[in-house]
């Protein structure tokens, strides 16, 4: 064997080095907060998955693998080579604060800039690596190397298409390009380094000796790995399924093969410690995501469907992070913290025992929790296991802190070295072999599962129990969830029959399609007597749909290419089902079973019309429907029964800031990029009434968007919802085909447009029911500056909107907002009802005030007025009607009262306020200022 020469001082060995020891430590504490705060934070989804790839894993693979080549090559590190690996690590760790400051500021400019500094570290680390291994030719696992190599020439490429998606890709690129950048980091940079540290890394944990074919098996696989990642980063990019389908499966090859390998190497001695079972956790879940992955580009592959597949690439991609990186990462640092800090044996098993504390116990409830939130379960029990996981993973935190001190703490003394040393010296040593975890009680490991098993089981009884009503909320991913066993209620004579005529009743399974609002076929006939199934596949190119029945039978939700079966038992009288997502009903979603034949009974008309109330009513007692997707058919009273006008706001209340900025010097045509989070939420609307509100970046109405004609607006829509949401901007002339399509949950797409006419426009969610979505809160402004604008003191924007309540923290009600605006409940100036009383909008006397107001429904008017104030500017729908833009109108000539919208106009008022005093501002449709649509200007001297 060959040996490089280094002739460089060997540096001295660091107990701490702050820069090694420190980021990745707070990239994880980091993770945590944002992970609590997600709810207030903007891109959560973005922060966490890269607080943790970007972060967190990354500095851990510049440390560590930097670490294990020294290891292998037997090349001890210079002074100089760690001031090197020191700036580096400075470097790359600015750079990840750069790149998430332009993703959170929208500015790809400086993520560029981030990007250049991540790169730049790893081209440097990589080029250390190669001369380093160059040094050192014929060293037994230099195959190592050579993954971090090939996972060092990944992140680049990676980088390089993050920063594009950060400049924006219009559809189908941008998906296309997500999938290519996150499986060349994940799979690239993240995997090859994981997988090439495992080699020697993992017999290493479990002290053991190292399988002989692990270096022949490592050196083929990573020709394989290399090739299959290849193929699938390209495929991935120019939207080639197949070849992403193939890629995927030699990748997956390949970690079965050395999973293979690494699991000979466990049975000789099985993994207890809780890095080790950690490393295995992580490892499962790799192969589980792949496995997925694969089916999901399959199907998606055989439908000729790229949104189906990347369906399944953004439903996989956070336990890719939380199952395989998380666990991987802890798992690693668990063994490796007290390796570097501890001194002597002692020391040593100190440092383990606070690392392993509860191993198994944490291990259990992460997973459990992890495998909960991957199926489809209740809301409530999805929170609830995200809290589990996060405490059992954070707790790591803690427990690294808690083996730091004792590791010190256990340190010898000099004197006890020096009496070790002397001891050694004559012979004599320790007797028998010690734990380096410390001495466990027999059973003690099986206790801590069973304890984490039952802690769980508890934690989330006691959630249900709190919101028992949540066990009929089913979250999204009930897709393809199988057989939905149902109450046989109301759907038959099962109750009075044997288990012998039921099992030799003639069976008979229907097929039908959920597409374009309709149910295909939309009725069957059935003689009466038959054991009834039904398979329905959810054919939709974008919307989610589902099938309920009275009896509380359900598909669950099922998004686009999926399928389910329900079995409706042995049926004698006729039923009827509908789709329980909201406003789809009322499009016309229902579905008829017409049992027919002399043992027919249809005296119970309940059952066969198709979602009628009495149907919705029975559907709802049995608790198997979700009811924040239903409307229409709402057993609890209308919210519209709390509602007190003469209310005041809670004290804490903050009003919506209806200040519209002046724009910055026009310096010609800007690009205005920014991303909307579609999300569901409840929220106040009124004093003591909610409901649930659907948002666009948790605003109601939406953000205003401000600009100048010429202006170029790029707008990445993300669909954060329980169902297909899209957008609609009236400001934008473009074919609606593409970039007003509806996407379905966990979808994206890039909508860009050009001002090309002044106007305060209305962007909608054009997702049939249009009129639920809209008055569930799916609308907001675009303010388009005419050129010729005059300056103003002070200028407000004000978006009128009414809602036709549901019950409390609830959605809309459909039936309500169908039936026409004579129904509606309340109306709202910018989302909240009288909130400008409680909080007036500000002037002084003297000052030239302009009020930009956009009515976007659905369906009711406004009228616009400021008591005790007249206009001597209007503008309307683009132009002056009253005034010009070189003067407002004499006043001796003519004045506005009122600035009368239709649905979907509007327009801006000018006035002055002669005298201090109270101004109430109103639509003059009486009604409406009555119930809500109020506001107060405070005058000022």
């Amino acid at each position: 064997m060959t040996i490089g020469l280094n002739t460089a001082r060997p540096a001295p060995v660091k107990k701490f080095w702050p820069m090694r020891d420190l980021p990745s430590y707070l990239w994880l504490v980091l993770t945590v907060i944002v992970s609590v705060g997600h709810r207030w934070l903007p891109e959560p989804r973005w922060l966490m998955i890269h607080l943790v790839l970007l972060g967190a894993v990354s500095h851990a693979i510049l440390v560590w693998s930097q670490h294990f080549s020294y290891a292998l090559l037997h090349v001890p590190a210079s002074e100089r080579d760690l001031k090197a690996q020191n700036l580096r690590l400075i470097g790359f760790n600015a750079g990840v604060v750069v790149v998430v400051v332009g993703i959170l500021s929208s500015l790809w400019q400086i993520t560029l800039v981030g990007a250049c500094l991540v790169v730049a570290a790893v081209v440097l680390h990589a080029a250390s690596l190669l001369g380093r291994f160059r040094r050192a030719i014929g060293v037994r696992f230099a195959v190592s190397l050579w993954y971090y190599i090939a996972a060092s020439a990944a992140l680049p490429i990676g980088a390089t298409l993050g920063v594009l998606l950060a400049h924006g890709f219009s559809d189908p690129a941008h998906g296309q390009m997500k999938v290519s950048h996150a499986l060349i980091n994940v799979l690239g940079w993240v995997g090859l380094t994981v997988l090439g540290t495992l080699v020697t890394l993992w017999p290493t944990m479990l002290r053991t000796k190292m399988r002989p074919e692990i270096v022949l098996a490592s050196r083929r696989a990573l020709w394989v790995f290399v090739a299959a990642l290849s193929v699938t980063a390209l495929g991935a990019g120019f939207g080639v399924l197949l070849a992403v389908v193939v890629g995927l499966v030699f990748y997956l090859a390949g970690v079965v093969w050395l999973g293979v390998v690494f699991a000979r190497t466990a049975a000789q001695r099985p993994p207890v410690a809780f890095c080790t079972l950690s490393v295995s956790a992580a490892y499962l879940w790799l192969v589980g995501c792949l496995v997925v992955l694969v089916v999901g580009f399959t199907r998606g592959a055989a439908a000729g469907s790229w949104t189906l597949a990347y369906s399944s690439f953004t439903t996989i991609a956070p336990f890719l992070v939380a199952g395989f990186a998380v666990q991987v990462l802890i798992g690693a640092l668990s063994y490796l913290i007290p390796v570097i800090v501890s001194q002597g044996p002692a020391s040593s098993r100190a440092a383990n025992t606070e690392m392993d504390r509860g191993g198994v116990f944490r291990i259990v409830m992460a997973n459990l929790a992890l495998l909960l939130a991957a199926f489809p379960v209740p809301s409530v029990v999805l929170v609830v296991a995200t809290m589990l996981y996060l405490g059992a993973t954070a707790s790591f935190l803690v427990l690294m802190i808690r083996s730091l001190r004792a590791a010190r703490s256990a340190a010898p003394s000099a004197s006890t070295r020096l009496a070790d040393a002397e001891a050694r010296a004559a012979g004599i040593t320790a007797k028998g072999p010690q734990n380096p975890y410390g001495e466990k009680k027999r059973g003690w490991l099986g206790a801590q599962a069973v304890a984490a098993v039952v802690a769980s089981t508890l934690a989330i009884a006691l959630a249900v129990a709190v919101n028992p009503s949540a066990l009929g909320v089913l979250a999204l991913g009930n897709a393809g969830a199988g057989t939905q066993q149902g109450s046989t209620a109301g759907s038959g004579n099962n109750g009075s029959l044997t288990a012998d005529q039921i099992a030799n009743a003639p069976k008979q399974t229907v097929e039908i399609e959920a597409r374009d609002m309709k149910f295909f076929p939309a009725s069957i006939d059935v003689e009466a007597g038959t054991n009834l199934t039904i398979v329905l596949t959810n054919t939709d190119k974008t919307n989610i749909h589902d099938l309920v029945f009275p009896g509380g039978e359900t598909s669950g939700r099922l998004a686009p290419g999926d399928s389910a079966t329900i079995e409706l038992g042995v049926l004698n009288s006729s039923l009827g089902g509908w789709c329980s997502i909201l406003g789809h009903k009322q499009m016309g979603m229902v579905f008829d079973i017409n049992v027919t034949g002399s043992g027919a009974d249809n005296s119970d008309p309940a059952n066969h019309q198709a979602g009628g109330d009495d149907a919705g009513s029975q559907a709802e007692s049995s608790g198997s429907m979700d009811h924040s997707m239903h409307g229409g058919d709402q057993a609890a009273p209308s919210a519209a029964d709390d509602l007190n006008f003469m209310a005041s706001a809670p004290k804490d209340f903050v009003a919506r800031d209806a200040l519209l900025e002046p724009l910055a010097a026009d310096n010609g045509p800007v690009t205005h990029k920014m991303t909307f989070e579609i999300t569901e939420e409840v929220r106040e609307i009124a004093p003591g009434v909610t409901q649930e509100i659907w948002m666009f970046n948790k605003q109601f109405p939406g953000p205003s968007l401000h600009g100048r004609v010429g202006d170029t607006f790029e707008i990445t829509l993300v669909n954060h919802g329980s169902m297909g949401h899209s957008i609609d901007f009236h400001a934008s002339e473009v074919a609606p085909d593409g970039p007003m399509r509806t996407i379905a949950p966990g979808e994206s797409l890039v909508y860009t447009f050009t001002a090309k006419r002044a106007g305060i426009w209305m962007y909608h969610c054009g997702t049939m029911p249009m009129t639920a979505h809209i008055a569930n809160g799916m609308a907001g402004a675009v303010v388009i500056e005419p050129d010729d604008l005059p300056e103003v003191d002070k200028s407000y924007l004000l978006v009128q909107s009414e809602m036709y309540l549901g019950a409390q923290g609830q959605p809309v009600d459909v039936e309500k907002a169908l039936s026409g605006e004579h129904n509606l409940d309340v109306v709202l100036f910018n989302g909240y009802a009288n909130q400008y009383v409680d909080r007036p909008l500000t002037a002084t006397v003297g000052e030239r005030v302009r009020v930009w107001v956009l009515d976007v429904g659905p369906s009711r008017a406004s009228s616009f007025h400021v008591v005790g104030g007249q206009f001597d500017r209007v503008w309307f729908e683009g132009a002056y009607t009253l005034g010009s833009a070189k003067a407002p109108e004499d006043g001796a000539q003519g004045g506005s009262q009122a600035l009368a919208l239709q649905a979907a106009q509007g327009g801006f008022v000018e006035l002055t306020f002669g005298e201090a005093g109270n101004y109430p501002f109103i639509t003059h449709i009486m009604v409406d200022a009555e119930r809500g649509a109020k506001g107060i200007f405070s005058i000022s001297d």
